[in-house]
């Protein structure tokens, strides 16, 4: 069985008669009537009732005869499906990202492909930066957006620089001087020798880095009083009372009650985030993806 034969049976069954058929598929009848017959055997099932007078379908025949209408207008449908997942316009894409970037960064992006691309199904799955290098690594993930490593990326690997935010002080309510609440701001020096609560180096090598840089700056030494890896998580226990952080500006969407956020007076340490993907590897949905970093909008 095949598409041609399924072509033939449904004009027969439309014309009912295997000459108006024939001619309706520019061909003579007995090749015709010989095709049906071999569609017959091939599924073991007759589908029409002949006689010297008429054609009529069977009841099996008349059941088949949707399905049949079905599997045509797939497979017409089948090379603009091709031509559409070529230009990436259908398919998945697996990106995974860092939590700081679901405040801001990631809906406005996930959005805007939505709206170019609804077709393809966008697989969202949060992770740390060096748990997307392992993903990518394994082909788990397509892209990762991350909090850009101080070090240089594996030869293996392309990046999109995507915009930087400034840090700013996350502090218990009851800790947070009224001046500073006023002025919405707080003096680095003020908080730098409350207990700090951060997340270890591995997850996040440059952001640790600038952190530490700036208590060194002020003469103190980065120490960590309690960890923890999610930014909810240490925002949470902010809020308990627990010591103080910084975090991207981002993170002040999140409402927390007990926590307060205030920008730091001067120049705060900032960190920068980045698309990442495995490179040398033809993915149209990616690319499809990608092309939206060049554009003014994110």
């Amino acid at each position: 069985m095949d598409l041609r034969q399924i072509r033939q049976f449904i004009a027969v069954a439309e014309e009912l008669h295997f000459g108006r058929a024939a001619q309706r598929l520019n061909m003579t009848q007995p090749p015709l009537s010989m095709s049906i017959r071999a569609l017959e055997e091939s599924l073991g099932v007759q589908l029409f009732n002949r006689t010297r007078k008429s054609v009529a379908l069977t009841p099996a025949g008349t059941i088949w005869l949707g399905h049949a209408r079905q599997v045509l207008a797939e497979a017409e449908r089948l090379p603009a499906i091709a031509r559409r997942a070529a230009r990436g316009e259908l398919g998945e894409l697996r990106l995974a990202f860092v939590s700081i970037a679901s405040y801001g960064l990631l809906p406005n992006l996930v959005r805007r492909f939505r709206d170019a691309f609804p077709d393809v199904r966008v697989d969202l799955r949060e992770a740390t930066s060096d748990m997307q290098f392992e993903a990518l690594a394994h082909g788990d993930i397509d892209a990762g957006i991350i909090i850009r490593p101080g070090e240089a990326f594996r030869p293996s690997l392309s990046h999109h620089p995507l915009p930087s935010e400034p840090l700013v002080a996350v502090v218990p309510d009851r800790w947070a001087p009224p001046d500073a609440i006023a002025a919405g701001s707080i003096s680095f020096d003020r908080i730098a020798d409350a207990p700090l609560i951060f997340f270890p180096r591995h997850v996040a090598p440059a952001y640790y880095d600038a952190v530490a840089d700036h208590y060194a700056a002020h003469g103190r030494a980065l120490r960590i009083h309690q960890e923890a890896i999610q930014m909810q998580t240490i925002i949470g226990l902010v809020a308990a009372g627990l010591g103080v952080s910084l975090v991207p500006r981002s993170m002040t969407e999140m409402s927390r009650k007990g926590a307060h956020y205030l920008n730091l007076e001067g120049t705060p340490p900032r960190i920068e985030v980045c698309m990442i993907w495995k490179d040398g590897h033809d993915q149209p949905v990616l690319n499809s993806f990608l092309s939206l970093l060049d554009s003014p909008d994110h």
